[in-house]
């Protein structure tokens, strides 16, 4: 089990940029894949961009070109690099942590370990 703590959101000017950090403790990163997620009031959780322990990413078609995650296992954290936000970014982010028997993200909106999320207000 590992426990998810995010961090970086904040209100934020259209066009402007922030990133969202997520850290993690009670078991390595290295193992896992990661997700960022993001969900409004009254609607799904979607998947925003993802890792797989290897290095390798996946964007939402909302994100690709603006956000960038990244992933750096020494210090048991991932980061989401948004750039160019929109007021359609607004939403609470969420940190996701996958294992070996979790769901695949492409499954699954609700598999693994889960931070409490951070909000990121995009308005001017």
């Amino acid at each position: 089990q590992v426990h998810l703590v995010e961090s970086g959101g904040a209100l934020v000017p259209p066009g402007g940029s922030l990133r969202l950090s997520c850290a993690a403790s009670g078991s390595g990163l290295s193992m896992y894949a990661m997700g960022w997620f993001r969900q409004v009031p009254g609607g799904q959780r979607e998947l925003v961009a993802s890792i797989s322990s290897s290095g390798s990413t996946n964007y939402a078609d909302s994100g690709k070109g603006r956000f960038t995650i990244s992933r750096d296992n020494d210090k048991n954290e991932v980061y989401l690099q948004m750039n160019n936000v929109k007021p359609e970014d607004t939403a609470v982010y969420y940190c996701n942590a996958r294992g070996l028997y979790d769901s695949p993200f492409w499954a699954s909106t609700e598999s693994g370990s889960w931070g409490q999320g951070t909000q990121v207000t995009v308005s001017s």
